[in-house]
């Protein structure tokens, strides 16, 4: 590896970075991370830091899962790479698919189609809605519904059925038939309701009049996500999923679940769709089911619409889907040992007791702090600070000023996650009490700062 000055001369200067704008990265280089252990990234200056992003709500178990790091390199060692396109497959994307069978069979899904990440993974499930209308002889229904808010990858038909315009707006014209509906966010929403199950039957009554409008005949599938991450952290009240579940089953519709964030124990239950008792037609993964080890995901598909494509004989069901990626046996080995070490280490239930602890730190602050608009989370390791300048008009925070939170706090000892005016707070699932209790002292330091 080149030496630090070398890195810290040509920082940004060659790599356009996701998500920012080229400029600003050059004007403001990124931290620049050298190597990470257990909870904890440390940086090339040699400044350590607790995650509290979680890679970007992936490692759940940590940076330094020697299972999953022996899994890998047994599989180069043995099969670096194959194919699972037609006529050929490998081990370990067999050994898998039967292991995600039995992890997701209390979901009701039970086939798996392997991607290489949760853009993919909803690409995939787009696709494949449309096809299974076309199968079973309705092509007219063609259209998607989703939330206002929502974000569901960066694809074309992700970008589509995304809610959020920052994703869109400069893309634009994207996939037609793709329409949204308001979030059940009680803190800003179209009702002015506050009242959660109040908000969410108002939701589920946009829901209906889309469809009636629409025309249910049209639609081929909803596609949520359980707890919405990277929209800000927003938990729908218990009524809504299911309410969903049933508006898309009257109308003949399929529920697409984006479980690439909430899936394996992230909010304090398996999955974000069993979080709330309810069964999608599909779900998409990806990010921990590797722990962020290596680029990989997968569309789990449920048993009904397993069986339309299955016993078709038109020839329509033919997937004309696929990525090089698909299953990579390298991605597959790591996901069998991510699998292991999830349910050994019960981690659903470390996030939902170290959740819980944060949630009500993350209340304390706001009494502390009028900087602090609103406070989500309470399902499991997933949180958010909503900034304001105001809170009487929820006026949002200014971007500096936010910036000046996340600088002091990364300072103090904890990197955060800014979104707009929100702090994303997504930590490792195998974090400590004396973690979190650390991550809210660094937090206060650097909301002291704005």
């Amino acid at each position: 590896m080149k030496d630090s000055n070398y890195l810290k001369e040509h920082n940004a200067r060659s790599v356009w970075h996701p998500m920012a704008h080229p400029a600003d990265s050059q004007a403001n280089p990124p931290t620049i991370v050298a190597s990470g252990d257990g909870v904890r990234i440390t940086d090339i200056d040699g400044h350590q830091a607790i995650d509290a992003v979680g890679g970007l709500w992936n490692v759940n178990l940590g940076f330094s899962c020697q299972p999953v790091k022996d899994a890998i390199a047994a599989q180069l060692n043995e099969l670096p790479y194959y194919s699972i396109f037609r006529g050929t497959s490998h081990p370990a994307a067999i050994q898998l698919a039967e292991e995600l069978r039995d992890f997701f069979a209390p979901d009701g899904l039970t086939r798996a189609f392997f991607t290489s990440g949760g853009s993919d993974s909803v690409e995939t499930a787009l696709r494949l809605a449309r096809q299974y209308h076309k199968v079973k002889g309705a092509p007219s229904r063609t259209k998607f519904l989703s939330l206002k808010k929502g974000y569901h990858g960066t694809h074309f038909g992700g970008a589509s059925v995304n809610g959020n315009a920052n994703f869109r707006t400069q893309y634009e014209p994207l996939m037609p038939g793709c329409h949204h509906i308001p979030v059940p966010y009680t803190y800003r929403n179209p009702f002015d309701e506050t009242d959660p199950e109040k908000l969410a039957q108002k939701c589920l009554a946009a829901l209906a009049d889309e469809i009636a409008f629409q025309g249910a005949e049209t639609i081929a599938a909803f596609i949520m996500e359980p707890v919405l991450g990277a929209g800000g952290v927003i938990v729908p009240h218990a009524s809504f999923m299911p309410g969903v579940r049933a508006l898309c089953d009257k109308n003949g519709i399929l529920l697409i679940a984006d479980e690439v964030i909430t899936a394996f124990g992230r909010t304090g239950s398996w999955t974000g769709s069993r979080h709330w008792g309810v069964q999608p037609d599909m779900a998409c993964t990806a990010k921990a089911i590797t722990n962020g080890y290596f680029p990989f995901g997968a569309v789990m598909i449920a048993e009904g619409v397993a069986e339309v494509f299955e016993q078709d004989k038109t020839g329509k069901a033919a997937i004309g889907h696929g990525y090089t990626y698909s299953g990579h046996p390298v991605g597959a080995a790591a996901a069998l040992a991510c699998l292991a070490e999830t349910k050994r280490l019960n981690l659903p239930e470390n996030a939902a007791a170290r959740g819980a602890q944060m949630y009500q730190g993350l209340l304390a602050l706001k009494d502390r702090f009028d900087v602090i608009g609103d406070v989500r989370g309470g399902q499991g390791l997933m949180s958010a600070l909503e900034l304001v300048s105001d809170r009487a008009t929820k006026a949002p925070i200014d971007k500096s000023r936010i910036g000046a939170v996340q600088e002091a706090t990364y300072r103090s000892g904890t990197m955060i996650r800014v979104s707009g005016p929100n702090i994303i707070l997504s930590p490792p699932l195998i974090v400590t009490e004396d973690d979190v209790s650390r991550i809210l002292s660094d937090l206060a330091t650097g909301l002291a700062a704005a």
